[in-house]
C-alpha cells in the first residue's frame, strides 16, 4: 500500500526530507528564468549584461543557472539593478505545517 495516498505533495516532500530543497531550487529558477527573460525583452547578451553588473561572464552564467541556488542577495540585486528592476523578497506563512 502507497503510504502517500491522500498525502498532499507537501506532505509527500517533508516526508521525504525535500521539501526546504525543492522550494530553495523552485525559487531559484523563476529568479533565473525571469532575469533572462527580462535580459531577452531588452536584447541584452549575456556578456553585456556581465559587463553591466561588474562581473565575470562566469558569475553571470552561475546566476543564471537555474540549478545553482548559492547566489547572493547582492548578486540578485545587482543584475536586477543592470536590467533596470528591483528584487522584492515577502515572508509568507507556510499554512501547510502544522503548529506544535
Amino acid at each position: 500500500m502507497n503510504k502517500h495516498i491522500g498525502s498532499s505533495f507537501d506532505d509527500f516532500l517533508e516526508e521525504e526530507g525535500i521539501r526546504e530543497k525543492t522550494a530553495e531550487i523552485a525559487a531559484k529558477r523563476v529568479l533565473a528564468w525571469k532575469l533572462d527573460q527580462a535580459r531577452k525583452r531588452q536584447k541584452l547578451s549575456k556578456k553585456k549584461l556581465a559587463q553591466r553588473m561588474k562581473v565575470s561572464d562566469t558569475q553571470l552564467l552561475r546566476l543564471l543557472d537555474p540549478d545553482n541556488t548559492g547566489v547572493t542577495l547582492q548578486t540578485m540585486t545587482k543584475a536586477a539593478t543592470a536590467l533596470g528592476m528591483r528584487v522584492e523578497i515577502d515572508l509568507i506563512e507556510d499554512n501547510s505545517r502544522q503548529s506544535v
